[in-house]
């Protein structure tokens, strides 16, 4: 907090905010770097799984070994929609799911829900990634002007331009624009890095989703 040592209340309150970003921003990066390290490597984990797994049921018992991948919720949503329609039909024999009787829609439907929950789950808190990189500069900038205005201010109460006179002001000015800039930068290349990952596992979930009910159309609905 040394930098806020000889500036004035507009520019220290500025250097505030900027720097409450700033800790914001690289607390969420932290974060979102490490959920979204572990969703892509539990997810690769749990797909190797899948298809070497022979039965829903002997995967259904091992997806706690894969609790970052979204991939896993979109599983027990449509293998829990799919035991709800047998056991609801009072037969044994999950063969007679039909998608007359609405059940592939319904297990369909249990996907897509999972798939909009997980891509809420994942792009929370990446929008104020996006606040910071847009709005900190401007805010910077509101600095930089308050602080050449303080200089301006300082000439003409002294009626002299030397350095000792405006140094101040130009001072300020330089930091709120370069603490800007230090806020906005990195939080704008976290979040085109993380919405980049994102749109991956995005695409992941929908290549998921359709394998899932093709598997359920061939081999439990006999198609």
């Amino acid at each position: 907090m040394g930098i806020l040592v000889g500036t004035g209340l507009v520019v220290r309150i500025v250097l505030f905010i900027l720097i409450a970003f700033s800790v914001l921003s690289w607390t969420i990066i932290m974060f979102k770097f490490f959920q979204i390290y572990k969703a892509n490597s539990d997810s690769e984990r749990f797909m190797d799984f899948f298809w070497k797994s022979k039965r829903f049921d002997a995967i259904a018992s091992q997806v706690d070994r894969f609790t970052g991948s979204p991939l896993t919720v979109l599983f027990n949503e449509g293998y829990g929609e799919l035991g709800k329609f047998v056991e609801g039909s009072g037969k044994a024999d999950p063969s007679i799911l039909s998608t007359d009787l609405g059940g592939i829609e319904n297990v369909s439907r249990a996907l897509r829900r999972a798939t909009n929950s997980e891509i809420t789950r994942l792009e929370k808190y990446t929008t104020f990634l996006a606040t910071t990189g847009s709005t900190s500069p401007f805010i910077g900038l509101f600095g930089t002007v308050w602080g050449i205005m303080t200089a301006f201010e300082g000439i003409g109460k002294t009626g002299s331009a030397s350095l000792a006179v405006v140094a101040p002001g130009i001072a300020e000015a330089l930091i709120a624009t370069a603490i800007g800039l230090v806020a906005a930068i990195p939080a704008v290349m976290a979040y085109n890095h993380f919405q980049h990952k994102i749109r991956v596992l995005i695409n992941e979930m929908d290549s998921f989703s359709t394998e899932f009910l093709n598997i359920v159309q061939r081999n439990v609905a006999g198609k």
